[in-house]
Parts: C-alpha cells; sequence; structure tokens
C-alpha cells in the first residue's frame, strides 16, 4: 500500500512541476499577480491575496502605470478613521469623481476591471473607446442601507459605479439600460459578468433597489455575485 501512496506523492508533485512551468501565468497559483496579463483561472486568488502584501500590491500598481498617492493612516479615534490607503490619481480611464480613496487591493481589482473587461467590451460592442466611468464614489463612513453593519465604503474597499462614457459621446447609464434589450445593456451585463470574476462582492440592479442605479463593487470579506 505504501507504494499506492508514494506514486500518488510522485504523480502530483509531477503536476505541480508540470504546471507551474507550463500553465499560463494568468492560470498558474504560484506565479506573482500581473495586472496587465489577461484574466484566467487565478486571477481572483492573486487579487485576493494583494490585500495581505501592501507592499506588493503597490509594486504591481506601478509596473502597470496607475499613479496614486498614499495617504496616512487616520489619527486613532476619529470617526471612520483608516490604516494606511491610497488615492487614485490616474488609471487607464478618467473617473468623473476623483481622485478616488481606496486601498490598494481594490484598486488593483479596479484597474483589472478597467482593462481587460470594460474597455475590450467598449470597442467589441459598440466600436468606440471608453472616455470616462462615472462613479458615487468610493470611501464614505456610513452603514449598509438599513442595518447597523459599517459598509465596505467605511473601509476604502468599496465603489459604486453608476455608468459610462464612450469616446464618441455615447453615454451607458446602470439605471436606464441595465435590461435594456441592445448594445448597451449587452455592455452592462458583460461589465457586471467580468466583476463578478474579480471582486469578492459585486452586486447590481437585480440585487435591490437599493443598486438600481450602480455597480458595487468591493473586495471585502464577504463573497456574492448578484
Amino acid at each position: 500500500m505504501r507504494w499506492r501512496a508514494n506514486l500518488g506523492f510522485i504523480v502530483v508533485f509531477a503536476v505541480l512541476i508540470i504546471l507551474n512551468f507550463a500553465a499560463p501565468s494568468q492560470h498558474n497559483p504560484f506565479r506573482q499577480p500581473d495586472l496587465t496579463e489577461p484574466i484566467g483561472w487565478t486571477t481572483y486568488n492573486k487579487l485576493t491575496k494583494l490585500k495581505y502584501n501592501p507592499i506588493m500590491c503597490r509594486t504591481k500598481l506601478d509596473e502597470a502605470g496607475v499613479e496614486y498617492e498614499v495617504i496616512p493612516a487616520d489619527l486613532p479615534g476619529s470617526r471612520g478613521s483608516l490604516g494606511e490607503t491610497l488615492s487614485l490619481q490616474k488609471s487607464l480611464t478618467p473617473f468623473n469623481a476623483a481622485p478616488l480613496r481606496m486601498s490598494c487591493h481594490q484598486i488593483a481589482a479596479l484597474y483589472v476591471w478597467e482593462r481587460h473587461v470594460l474597455r475590450p467590451q467598449a470597442e467589441r460592442i459598440f466600436g468606440s473607446p471608453l472616455r470616462q466611468i462615472e462613479t458615487y464614489g468610493s470611501f464614505s463612513c456610513r452603514n449598509i442601507a438599513g442595518t447597523r453593519q459599517r459598509s465596505e465604503h467605511s473601509f476604502a474597499n468599496a465603489i459604486d459605479v453608476s455608468g459610462f462614457v464612450l469616446e464618441d459621446g455615447r453615454q451607458i447609464s446602470v439605471r436606464r439600460h441595465w435590461r435594456a434589450d441592445n448594445d448597451y445593456g449587452l455592455f452592462l451585463k458583460r461589465a457586471h459578468r467580468g466583476a463578478c470574476r474579480l471582486f469578492s462582492v459585486t452586486l447590481g440592479p437585480d440585487y435591490d433597489a437599493a443598486h438600481a442605479d450602480h455597480f458595487h463593487l468591493d473586495m471585502g470579506s464577504a463573497e456574492t455575485c448578484k
């Protein structure tokens, strides 16, 4: 029986070796995150790991060309006090509400969504580049509506995205176009689906009335896609 156990160990070890050297980086769990590579099987896990390694996280933002400023931790005891966060200054696409205060891993996930979901889908569906991402903001010291539980916005781990503007001037609104049976609705469905692969929590109009006009995207501890 021991030879079977040894054989099983050898097979598993061989598979891991092959995976490490042969699998594309975006599918390889042993490779460091690269925000510029395509979304793969392990992308979400790599983004989640950045939560616990802020130095690596900022390095990966630097490598991707994301511009930000470090915001020191708030004074202890102040309302909605945060540890060290970042102020997003420049990404690939301008945001209408900028700068945005977020955690590093939240910015990393947002950048991947922007680069590998939003911009390609805008070109593919509309034949026009993405000019602007419209948002209701990120950091806000508040509870989840109707509860006493702190929102991920309070920890700078969330952003609410309400729409998009194309380079040719067309506007895509979550409120107006989520259920539209046209290219606008298709773009929003693909944007939502792509966000579910990257963020811990993705909530849209199908979740409840409070999200009828935006996507809530966060990198908190819960996991859901609705």
